[in-house]
């Protein structure tokens, strides 16, 4: 049986998703932090706006830390969380930053999970919309 496996993420397509999703925030007047992380969970690129809130930094990253983990978009995993969700107490289980807010979204190349692009100092929905977006310039 032949696997096929999926070219990774790059440093260059790490750019390419900040740079789209810096330019969907900028069109919105929207200050945010953008984070890319490879499949490992390793830091591919960060971008924080100078009038970004300082958390914004952290939520974007936890974001897509999330995204990665549970690969799935984090606006997908909000209502599983809640207090009556089948996933109420994964949030504070595991000693993972994880977070369920809308604005990290799995990336995928091939079918196969690559890494996870999240975004923090917008709305949630502002924050998700800016991901998709991006993702789109891949």
């Amino acid at each position: 049986m032949r696997t096929t496996t999926a070219a990774p993420l790059t440093a260059t397509d790490a750019e390419t998703l900040v740079l789209a999703a810096r330019r969907a925030a900028d069109a919105a007047d929207v200050p945010v932090s953008i984070t890319v992380l490879d499949a490992g969970g390793n830091l591919l690129a960060f971008r924080r706006d100078e009038r970004a809130v300082l958390v914004s930094g952290e939520t974007s990253t936890a974001k897509a830390y999330t995204a990665l983990q549970l690969n799935a978009p984090t606006t997908d995993l909000v209502d599983l969380v809640k207090p009556d969700g089948p996933f109420h107490s994964l949030a504070t289980a595991l000693n993972k930053p994880l977070l369920f807010i809308a604005g990290g979204v799995p990336i995928h190349r091939d079918g196969q999970l690559i890494g996870a692009l999240g975004l923090g100092g917008g709305a949630p929905e502002q924050d998700h919309t800016f991901a998709r977006t991006a993702l789109q310039a891949l």
